[in-house]
């Protein structure tokens, strides 16, 4: 709730999915970087030059560490579980298992707040993507939660801002809470793209999306309390809302808005899209999972998952 607010100095609250984004870093002879079956060694500072393949995070991440390539000798290798490009923060789920390896590895200490702020200046200085900070933070910190991001709303990430408030949330585990049901249309989109026309026309002033976004801001503390209050009917007219707002500023788009609708047909408490728009992904909450599954299955849905509160940044030793 409250998205794309994070782009704004707004209020959002979030929960975690079950997929999971992986790094590795092992002692090595050399440095070498690993996405999936894509590898390269890196030798030279040219070789960390972005080149729009799947190893480009990895080569953002480690130009923003300062890794040099002259001397630094280990082998960092990526993989992941979640859907990329379906409105998911895969890619910053990746960035952030790389950034929280990384830190593991060279001793740095950053806090949950500096890894998701060093996450975010990896996308957005160095990958040049138009994002918001609700990504961030939630990879890191994992959880269900409630977050605040005034004073961050120029996106600059300025040494004298301040970081996002984060207050963890409990949904509850009861026989009368509705479930979260997640489903992806199966089209990929680049969020940054989605993202700019309408920050653009923020900052222009226009009156829509300055007055709109406001209120999106506003709906994450109404669902805040709506959810501390066990009040599910409400919630789920606050997720209906916000995705009106969000439609009526073109943040939508049709694959999104005919499974939304195949929703509420089917008696959702409420749909809405899950980030940005253009495809991607859509959540519902509803009293019937099997039922509302069926009938976005029918709807065109590609992928169904369950949301659920799972653990944030993890790091483990390995050992040969």
């Amino acid at each position: 709730m409250g998205n794309p607010s994070d782009m704004y100095g707004g209020r959002v609250v979030s929960i975690t999915t079950q997929e999971r984004a992986y790094c590795t870093i092992q002692e090595n002879d050399r440095l070498e970087i690993i996405a999936g079956e894509k590898r390269a060694t890196i030798q030279h500072d040219e070789d960390l030059r972005l080149t729009g393949d799947r190893l480009d995070i990895l080569r953002a991440t480690l130009l923003e560490a300062g890794v040099s390539p002259q001397t630094a000798r280990f082998r960092i290798e990526t993989r992941t579980d979640i859907p990329m490009r379906a409105g998911l923060a895969g890619s910053t789920a990746i960035v952030g298992a790389v950034v929280g390896a990384l830190n593991s590895y060279f001793g740095w200490e950053l806090n949950r707040y500096q890894l998701a702020e060093f996450c975010r200046k990896v996308e957005a200085r160095r990958m040049n993507i138009m994002c918001g900070f609700q990504d961030q933070y939630m990879t890191i910190f994992g959880g269900v939660n409630f977050m605040q991001f005034a004073g961050k709303e120029s996106l600059q990430q300025q040494p004298e801002e301040p970081f996002a408030v984060v207050e963890p949330l409990q949904w509850p585990n009861t026989p009368d809470t509705p479930d979260l049901v997640l489903a992806h249309t199966g089209i990929q989109h680049d969020s940054g793209t989605v993202h700019r026309s309408p920050r653009q026309r923020w900052e222009a002033g226009e009156e829509p999306f300055r007055r709109n976004y406001a209120r999106i801001g506003e709906l994450g503390w109404l669902a805040r309390d709506a959810i501390l209050k066990r009040q599910w009917e409400a919630l789920g007219e606050l997720m209906n809302e916000n995705h009106r707002l969000v439609q009526e500023l073109g943040g939508s788009g049709p694959q999104n808005d005919a499974l939304i609708e195949a929703a509420r047909k089917a008696g959702a408490l409420g749909a809405k899209l899950a980030g940005a728009g253009g495809g991607g992904t859509v959540i519902v909450l509803t009293r019937d999972r099997g039922g509302m599954a069926d009938a976005l299955r029918r709807a065109g849905a590609e992928q169904l998952l369950a949301p659920a509160a799972a653990e944030g940044l993890a790091i483990k030793s390995i050992r040969e």
